[in-house]
């Protein structure tokens, strides 16, 4: 199986990587393909340039077995809907299962996304959650997430897509904003990315 992960990573930090790493390493993940987003449709313009960005998520992920770097939506330019971009995935991985991973907020707000109706046809959704956290039960979910919702993770590499699985991860409390901000500032960072990421942030002046 193949995991899906957007975002616009400005700059991209452990809140990303190590939630990835478990969920890679929870369903038996082939690999996770990290996908910058060139324009996010649904948050203010990044502060690093596409280019920046990218390169960000190359060091980032550089040592990690299993993560690579997918630069289409980069590529295609102009806004980055999640749905075109699975489009490009599927035809590329026909039959394959595909499992897009989102955080607990960003599936909340799933039904506000360009053509949301085509994500179940196209790959598994599953949600990270935080330790502690239940799901809801009875009518609390829209009728076609509890449909399609899995318990068992082996399951999800029996079909190309459609499944909604629930998983549990690390919670850890750093954002891109924060990281953002104490750049400006001149305060320190270190050990919320990895230190190829901060070194190629300090040459460059990112965020000053």
């Amino acid at each position: 199986m193949i995991g899906i992960l957007g975002g616009t990573f400005d700059p991209i930090h452990y809140g990303h990587l190590r939630p990835a790493q478990e969920v890679l390493r929870a369903l038996d993940l082939d690999e996770i393909r990290f996908v910058p987003a060139a324009n996010p449709p649904h948050r203010c313009a990044p502060v690093a340039t596409a280019a920046q960005r990218r390169r960000m998520v190359e060091l980032a992920v550089a040592d990690i077995a299993g993560f690579i770097v997918d630069d289409r939506e980069i590529g295609r330019g102009g806004l980055s809907y999640t749905v075109p971009t699975l489009e490009s995935l599927r035809r590329e991985f026909g039959a394959q299962p595909l499992c897009l991973l989102l955080g607990l907020d960003a599936f909340e707000g799933i039904e506000t996304w360009y053509r949301w109706q085509r994500l179940p046809e196209l790959v598994h959704i599953v949600v990270m959650t935080r330790p502690g956290w239940t799901r809801p039960v009875g009518g609390a979910l829209p009728a076609w997430v509890r449909e399609r919702i899995e318990r068992e993770p082996q399951k999800l590499a029996l079909t190309a897509a459609g499944n909604i699985y629930f998983q549990t991860v690390t919670s850890l409390d750093i954002s891109a904003t924060k990281i953002r901000e104490a750049l400006a500032a001149g305060r320190p960072v270190e050990g919320l990315m990895p230190s190829a990421v901060l070194e190629y942030l300090h040459d460059n002046r990112i965020y000053r």
